[in-house]
């Protein structure tokens, strides 16, 4: 039996904060209802076409889930909404500013029909402050959280290359959601849970925060290399390929020296004789890193750091991910159903354990409406009185 199976979620999600945080309540064995536009759906459907017609982000976040189309400002559907609401055990939502409030989906509006249910509201700033109501993407939370600001090179910040912010957001409306129903099973209270984007992406941002503490100096941004210790980050090889490798010690630092670089005599230059040395003369000693590195292929450079047990890794293509040995060693893909086919997935980290994660099929748009309805006891004549209005 897997954890959450009989814990049912209703949740009126797009892109990928609150997808991310759903998909993974549905890993669990939660039953995941996805309120979605009639006709347009969660907009996150359309941003590519790469996964055989499919967009990339939707097929991530969406598996074992099922799709009912909503036109949640008429009221029929309005009252649908809640009686589904009346049997969920947790209602999700990261809707624009307001958004919830006005359809009377607040907690505080919620809470006295049905005292058990947990809601979970995502948001870019939180429900207050004067930020309540900007509006809030994955990139601008990025830059606002000052994690642009520490990251990329000295002439230009750069972005993440994935939507560290929504993952962010979505990883601690997933525990906190986990959290609240533990607590329900003690106090038989549903509960409130605020999600802030900011304040996630803040929390993750502790190191270099406490790095800059009282006006100290920020983080230098320096790409791929680590702010404060030196040799750690990327270096070229042979063939235009890149490693990257990482020193945490002096005891390292030798023997990096001597088995790696073949200079042991580094040892013993005042100019690398402690980590803040090091650190001072990174330009010197990158000098001296690539020039031994140039004669040889990355899989002999990443022998011999192997062979000295110094921490690397091969600067991979998402290809090279795709084809990664170790992900396949370990059995850590799968197939999942769509309506394109079917398509892999990876497993959830941290499984498999005592049971097997609910991977099931990436919905169609309202691809479980009539049977979602059929089931809140609506007749085949009353949906499709719904349908022709324009409520589902």
């Amino acid at each position: 039996m897997r954890p959450l199976e009989g814990i049912t979620v209703v949740t009126l999600e797009h892109a990928i904060a609150a997808p991310f945080c759903t998909r993974q309540l549905a890993d669990l064995g939660a039953r995941v209802i996805k309120v979605e536009r009639p006709g347009v759906g969660d907009f996150a459907r359309a941003y590519d076409q790469r996964v055989n017609g499919l967009s990339s982000h939707f097929v991530w976040t969406n598996r074992s889930k099922e799709s009912l189309t909503l036109n949640v400002k008429h009221d029929a559907a309005r009252d649908l909404l809640y009686r589904l609401i009346a049997k969920a055990d947790v209602l999700v939502q990261n809707l624009a500013p307001g958004a919830s409030d006005r359809l009377g989906l607040s907690y505080e509006a919620l809470k006295d029909r049905y005292p058990r249910l947990i809601v979970c509201d995502i948001s870019g700033y939180g429900a207050d402050g004067p930020y309540r109501d900007k509006k809030a993407y994955d990139l601008l939370i990025q830059a606002e959280s000052g994690f642009m600001s520490v990251t990329g090179t000295a002439d230009a910040p750069a972005k993440a290359g994935c939507s560290i912010a929504d993952i962010a957001a979505g990883m601690y409306a997933y525990s906190n959601i986990l959290g609240a129903l533990l607590q329900r099973g003690r106090s038989g209270q549903g509960s409130r849970i605020e999600i802030s984007m900011l304040e996630a992406m803040a929390e993750w941002m502790g190191f270099p925060l406490y790095y800059a503490y009282e006006a100290a100096e920020p983080p230098a941004r320096l790409g791929a290399s680590h702010a404060t210790i030196y040799p750690y980050g990327p270096f070229p090889v042979a063939g235009g390929e890149t490693i990257l490798l990482g020193l945490q010690n002096e005891r390292e630092w030798k023997t990096f020296c001597a088995k790696v670089l073949e200079q042991p005599e580094l040892t013993e230059d005042s100019r690398f004789e402690s980590n803040g040395a090091r650190n001072a003369n990174r330009e010197a000693l990158q000098r001296i890193i690539a020039a031994a590195f140039a004669m040889l292929s990355v899989e002999e450079v990443q022998q011999r750091l192997d062979t000295a047990q110094i921490a690397n890794a091969k600067l991979n293509t998402m290809q090279d991910l795709w084809d990664h040995e170790q992900l396949r060693a370990r059995g850590r893909w799968r197939k999942v159903d769509s309506p394109v086919g079917s398509i892999p997935a990876l497993l959830p980290p941290g499984t498999p354990g005592p049971f097997e994660p609910r991977m099931e099929a990436v919905p169609a748009l309202g691809e479980h409406t009539e049977a979602i309805l059929s089931e809140l006891g609506l007749s085949e004549q009353e949906i499709g009185e719904l349908r022709a209005t324009g409520a589902i």
